[in-house]
């Protein structure tokens, strides 16, 4: 699977969040952004997000996935910090 499909996979989800997909066949970096992780604890995100690739985690479509899932607020501060 390719970073693009798996983009366009949690973008058809309709969840209104913006996502950053990186890495190739069943490994993958996600970077989700949403005002609906103010309220949620770091672990909590991870697995809003992992539920929208639930599926194809199961049939071993894909297999590592690493989340990092903020708030626009952070990503915004994050960038200021070069990461």
């Amino acid at each position: 699977m390719l970073a693009t499909e798996v983009q366009a996979l949690l973008e058809s989800k309709d969840t209104g969040w913006t996502f950053a997909v990186q890495g190739e066949g069943r490994n993958f970096q996600i970077e989700a952004v949403s005002d609906d992780f103010e309220s949620m604890t770091r672990v909590k995100r991870q697995q809003a997000v992992l539920r929208l690739i639930a599926d194809e985690i199961a049939e071993g479509t894909l297999h590592a996935i690493t989340v990092t899932a903020l708030t626009p607020e952070e990503k915004t501060k994050r960038q200021g910090l070069g990461i």
